[in-house]
């Protein structure tokens, strides 16, 4: 928790809110978010609302006599009541360089859209989704083979630093605040289980940034021999010469598999057969799981 450790350093926090503990894992026992842990551990009061509208949270927020709320990927849209309760209102912190990438996703959308730049951004919330206006906009280079999960973590790091850098100047009302440009906006959606398909008919860049994009969550899958098989790494081998129909495995030997895509060669690092752990491609193939001339997503 990145950025309420950054808060905690610079700024008095009358409480952390967060959602309520959930059941999880095969037993279903009620889990608290990572974000009441860490505020636990810090000796922070923690507040688990069940309901936003009714009145009743935004008068405690009102009492709290707060300058300002930090939002971080709470997953609710704030009613104004709230919005209004700090004296400043409430800033949020958002893995996008706005207004590219408004909604829940961010991340994982900007790596499967191949982006090479994304970044964190302040935004003054508004009842819109991402809409308000922006104070601080910091640019991070994505790189070519990282995943989701790994650019989160940067980008975790990255907004601490820019709450560290921007918030006590905002609450100093030394920021200008910008308002966005609705031409420039996209969405990043809430994702699905069944967003993680590969289809085959993409080309090689597209793949593997899809595939990239999907890690850790909800993962990139395809089928072989009508059995799901989850896709963990790739490789571009050819991002021009297909050499087969768009799926087809047109190597796999015990050095590696290469599936042919709409546009180009993609080569399959690392895969997690139906039933089975994460293996090496060639090891799918020694097991025979896989052969040249098979068809992946082809159920």
């Amino acid at each position: 928790m990145p950025s309420l450790d950054a808060l905690h350093a610079i700024a008095d926090i009358a409480a952390v809110v967060c959602q309520p503990d959930k059941p999880a894992g095969r037993g279903l026992e009620l889990t608290a978010p990572a974000v009441k842990v860490r505020a636990v551990e810090l000796g922070l009061p923690v507040v688990q609302p069940t309901k936003l509208r009714t009145g009743d949270f935004a008068d405690w927020a009102r009492a709290q006599g707060a300058d300002v709320a930090l939002v971080v990927a709470y997953g609710r849209i704030l009613p104004r009541a709230v919005l209004d309760a700090p004296r400043l209102g409430c800033v949020n912190v958002h893995a996008s360089l706005l207004p590219k990438y408004r909604g829940a996703a961010p991340i994982t959308w900007a790596v499967v859209h191949g982006e090479r730049t994304t970044g964190v951004t302040l935004m003054k919330l508004d009842e819109g989704m991402d809409t308000g206006p922006t104070f601080a906009r910091v640019p991070l280079p994505i790189g070519p083979d990282e995943t989701a999960g790994e650019l989160g973590e940067r980008l975790a790091r990255l907004g601490a630093e820019t709450v560290t850098a921007w918030l006590p100047a905002y609450v100093a009302g030394s920021c200008d605040l910008v308002a966005q440009d609705p031409a420039q906006a996209s969405i990043a959606p809430l994702l699905t289980k069944d967003d993680g398909r590969i289809v085959w008919t993409r080309a090689a860049r597209q793949i593997h940034d899809h595939v990239r994009g999907m890690s850790p969550w909800p993962g990139a899958f395809t089928t072989a021999r009508e059995r799901l098989v989850k896709v963990h790494a790739t490789r571009i081998v050819d991002p021009e010469v297909s050499g087969g129909p768009a799926g087809q495995v047109v190597i796999a030997d015990k050095s590696r598999v290469v599936v042919a895509c709409g546009k180009g060669l993609v080569e399959l690092t690392k895969v997690q057969p139906e039933g089975r752990r994460v293996i090496a491609a060639p090891e799918w193939v020694a097991g025979r799981g896989i052969a040249e001339g098979d068809r992946l997503g082809a159920e």
